[in-house]
């Protein structure tokens, strides 16, 4: 896999390794985020012991984490000698090797099988950190895809090895900054953005992509196509996550179909929205969903506009075109589905373009610094991007996700939707921002250069 990016995580793992005596990391993420090709990354040309966990017996995983050990630092003594315990293992490379000038770094990866193996699996490792680690001049780095257990097993005040750890790192998604770097010989954001829109910032998934083909010979080979790696990707990532897989999957597809209040979502399901919290909460922990409030609300928390939206672009894509469409899919009716990809693909593609224009306001142009960024609605009226400083500074914009150039007529009808909140809301300065797919009239153009409050974003030109 590819290596993008992550300098943000890096530094983090470089200033835990840089730090004098030991370190003790806990790196967590969802399933395809790139955690084991950053980490391979990080022990470049550093004393390392790599271990891969899985559901084995656990003495066989002891045996070949004694077999890993020896190979990787090269100690012909701890290959032979027979020790039965992780704990005496841990111990001999303490005492050997905890004392040298160059740090060394232990990872264990998919930590939560060796906790699905042996429930103590957290007690062990706390006795082995309290007793031999602490101490010595080692990096220790616990890995996990399951988000659940790793709180359960390292980061939940419950747990043994709750404050024992000196950093924890969660990796999220890539952002549509770095997209491109995965495909330097393309020029083309529009082109970009739709294959964005189907994989979202998970590095596996965009090594399926292939970038001779056009986006919907890439949907037609890898999301269509029942024997595709990708087809049934979303059981796979949720498996070891939940347990009413129904429940979960009805919600997603119920926001994917356009219910975004839970009393709507709930009705749909036919049961109590009181019933269902616990499943949105627990999809929001994994950022599969988010929960918008307009920005303007003073207690975003004690919102009762709260509205839900699948955050994750490869779920919602999967969910909006394959989920609802299987029994067409496994009797391969391709072209059917096809068809209904095709005919609102630009409108979903268009809600993906206002994440992307949100992200490049926050991380590149915003004529302030931004204290919040979201959506404003009331009733019949809304606005894709509102971004707020403390000082009172405001941005309102417009995302058009058009063949067409975007005209007067745009920003027209953006201020007279910003008079409405600034009835309620009055603002020290305010901005007018328009992104556009296809770029900007020429009087749009010309009055943006005279009024240095319009502000003109064509997608070709971002990141």
């Amino acid at each position: 896999m590819k290596f993008i990016n992550r300098a943000s995580e890096i530094k983090s793992l470089q200033n835990e390794y840089d730090k004098d005596g030991s370190s003790f990391v806990i790196l967590y993420g969802r399933r395809r985020t790139g955690k084991t090709t950053l980490l391979k990354e990080f022990i470049k040309n550093k004393p390392a012991v790599y271990f891969l966990g899985d559901l084995e017996n656990e003495n066989i995983q002891i045996k070949r984490f004694q077999e890993i050990s020896a190979a990787s630092l090269n100690d012909n003594f701890l290959k032979k000698i027979n020790l039965v315990k992780l704990d005496s293992i841990f111990e001999y490379i303490a005492e050997k090797f905890g004392r040298s000038d160059k740090k060394l770094i232990i990872i264990i990866d998919e930590f939560q099988y060796l906790y699905k193996v042996n429930k103590a699996i957290p007690s062990i490792f706390q006795r082995i950190w309290d007793n031999n680690l602490k101490d010595a001049n080692i990096m220790l780095v616990l890995c996990g895809s399951v988000i659940s257990l790793m709180y359960e097993t390292a980061l939940n005040y419950s747990s043994p090895l709750y404050g024992r750890r000196t950093s924890q790192i969660r990796l999220h998604p890539l952002k549509f900054k770095d997209y491109g770097k995965f495909f330097p010989e393309i020029d083309n954001n529009a082109k970009l953005l739709e294959f964005y829109a189907l994989t979202g910032g998970i590095p596996k998934y965009i090594e399926f992509i292939e970038v001779k083909k056009d986006i919907y010979s890439n949907i037609n080979d890898n999301f269509l196509n029942k024997n595709s790696f990708l087809y049934m990707e979303p059981k796979f990532v949720l498996k070891d996550e939940i347990r009413e897989e129904a429940t979960y999957f009805s919600i997603l597809e119920a926001i994917s179909s356009g219910e975004h209040k839970i009393s709507n979502i709930s009705k749909r399901l036919m049961l109590e929205a009181k019933n269902i919290t616990s499943f949105i909460e627990k999809l929001i922990e994994m950022e599969i969903l988010e929960r918008e409030v307009p920005v303007t609300e003073e207690n975003p928390l004690k919102s009762k506009r709260g509205l839900y939206f699948i955050k994750d672009n490869f779920f919602r894509f999967w969910f909006k075109y394959i989920f609802p469409y299987m029994s067409y899919l496994e009797i391969e009716q391709y072209e059917f589905v096809m068809e209904k990809i095709k005919k609102d693909f630009h409108v979903f593609t268009s809600f993906v373009f206002e994440k992307v224009s949100k992200d490049f306001l926050m991380e590149q142009k915003a004529p302030f610094e931004i204290r919040k960024i979201g959506r404003w609605w009331d009733k019949d009226k809304e606005i894709d991007i509102v971004a707020l400083s403390k000082n009172n500074e405001a941005i309102f914009g417009e995302c058009k996700y058009w063949k067409e150039k975007v005209g007067l007529n745009v920003l027209a009808d953006l201020k007279e939707k910003v008079r409405y909140v600034e009835n309620k809301t009055g603002f020290k300065h305010t901005f007018f921002a328009i992104f556009s797919k296809s770029g900007f009239s020429e009087e749009l153009t010309e009055l943006s250069k005279k009024d240095e409050n319009i502000l003109l974003y064509s997608l070709d030109k971002m990141f």
